[in-house]
C-alpha cells in the first residue's frame, strides 16, 4: 500500500479541523454526544477525496463503543455540516472510528515501568565511551 499524497494529507488536515470546530460549538440531542468532548486525532481521507475517516475518541476515553457508534449515527448531519466549513469540490463522506492510540501508549508505559522490563533493559550492554 503506498503512502497518502500531500493532497490526502492536507484534505484530511483541513476535514480534522473543521470537525474539530462543528464538535466543539454544536448542540446535540443525542444522548451519547449531549455535553462530551470528543477529540478528532486523525483524519485520512480516500485517493477520490469523496471518503474519509475520522479517528476520534471522548476525552477521558469513556464509553468509546457508545460515542463512536452516535458519532456514526450523527454522519449525514455533520457531513452537511462540514460542506459549509470547507472548501472542497466533494464533501467527503465520513466514516467515524475509535482511535486506541492513547490505550496502547499507556499500556506499552505500564510494560516499561514494569520491574522485569526495568531490570531487563538495565542489564544491556554497557555503552563504550
Amino acid at each position: 500500500m503506498k503512502p497518502p499524497s500531500q493532497r490526502q494529507l492536507r484534505a484530511g488536515e483541513l476535514v480534522r479541523h473543521a470537525l474539530t470546530d462543528i464538535l466543539s460549538r454544536e448542540e446535540f440531542a443525542d444522548p451519547d454526544l449531549a455535553g462530551k468532548s470528543i477529540t478528532i486525532t486523525e483524519v485520512r481521507a480516500s485517493p477520490d477525496l469523496k471518503h474519509a475517516t475520522a479517528f476520534a475518541a471522548p476525552l477521558g476515553g469513556q464509553d468509546m463503543a457508545k460515542t463512536i457508534e452516535a458519532l456514526n449515527r450523527a454522519a449525514g448531519f455533520l457531513r452537511g455540516r462540514l460542506s459549509k466549513e470547507i472548501d472542497m469540490r466533494y464533501t467527503p463522506q465520513v466514516r467515524f472510528v475509535a482511535d486506541d492510540s492513547y490505550d496502547e501508549a499507556r499500556r506499552i508505559d505500564e510494560l516499561l515501568a514494569s520491574p522485569r522490563v526495568r531490570k531487563d533493559l538495565g542489564q544491556g550492554p554497557k555503552e563504550r565511551s
